[in-house]
């Protein structure tokens, strides 16, 4: 990482990226498309002297959060940019996985982090519907296409299908966690179970590197006369159309439930 040095004592600027909300491709969730513009111009614009990552994500889709902080990780590698990561209330989960992009991670004492491990929940309606004399009707060409259908009763064989997948994509986030941690993790405690911590515990277990705030611990490395700058996705203020608001409305709830595993 190669040292950056201010021209003519030009004060040093710090691009500011938020990544706050769950993770889905739904609208108005974190995704790479959404967030594409935002990341690129963070590490382009005005010369920054490093990247931070300003983090409120309980998680969310693990291939969204797998190409956000890949693209993240490209950036700072083709512009040699140290990038840092501060956790406000929870980086979990997937929120965790964007906190691995960066070189060091802060939290505050009572933050949220870690979660590492995959979930799939859902409901199951086939008592339901019989009781209100529902007949379902599914017709597939292929055994396996209506695996975890909620109206019919669950199927032995599709739980472990599902939990083949589960594991596969757990073991990349290990990989991913263990890549960017190295030998900072503990080796004391189980990490990769889907257990949390606070930011305080995270650190004495490796998962963050200490405890800090973004501005003073930002002007700290870089002194008082540092500039921020913010970028992020803008959500719309206004819907045009009912399809939206009722996508909108899902992603609200979708998003709600994930907060509210951690309390918030």
């Amino acid at each position: 990482m190669k040292t950056h040095i201010p021209f003519l004592n030009t004060p040093p600027r710090v691009n500011v990226l938020r990544l706050n909300g769950a993770i889905m491709t739904r609208q108005g969730g974190l995704n790479d498309q959404s967030l594409a513009s935002s990341i690129e111009r963070a590490f382009r614009k005005g010369k920054p002297v490093a990247v931070a990552l300003s983090i409120n994500s309980p998680g969310g889709s693990p291939v969204q959060s797998s190409l956000i902080a890949a693209r993240i990780t490209r950036l700072a590698k083709e512009k040699e940019l140290p990038v840092y990561a501060f956790v406000e209330d929870v980086a979990a989960s997937g929120g965790y996985w964007l906190a691995c992009a960066a070189d060091k991670i802060f939290v505050d004492s009572s933050s949220v982090v870690g979660s590492i491990g995959v979930i799939s929940s859902g409901f199951g309606f086939d008592q339901f519907i019989a009781k209100h004399g529902v007949e379902r009707r599914v017709h597939t060409s292929g055994r396996s296409k209506s695996m975890l259908d909620p109206f019919r009763p669950e199927n032995p064989e599709d739980v472990v299908r599902l939990k083949a997948l589960q594991e596969e994509i757990h073991h990349a986030f290990i990989a991913h966690v263990s890549a960017a941690r190295s030998e900072r993790l503990s080796k004391e405690v189980e990490l990769f179970d889907g257990s949390f911590w606070t930011g305080k515990t995270g650190v004495d277990l490796g998962l963050a590197d200490g405890i800090g705030h973004l501005v003073p611990t930002l002007k700290d490395i870089y002194g008082d006369k540092l500039r921020l700058s913010v970028f992020g996705p803008k959500r719309p203020l206004l819907r045009r159309f009912g399809a939206e608001l009722s996508a909108g409305l899902v992603a609200s709830v979708e998003e709600q439930a994930l907060w509210s595993r951690f309390g918030l």
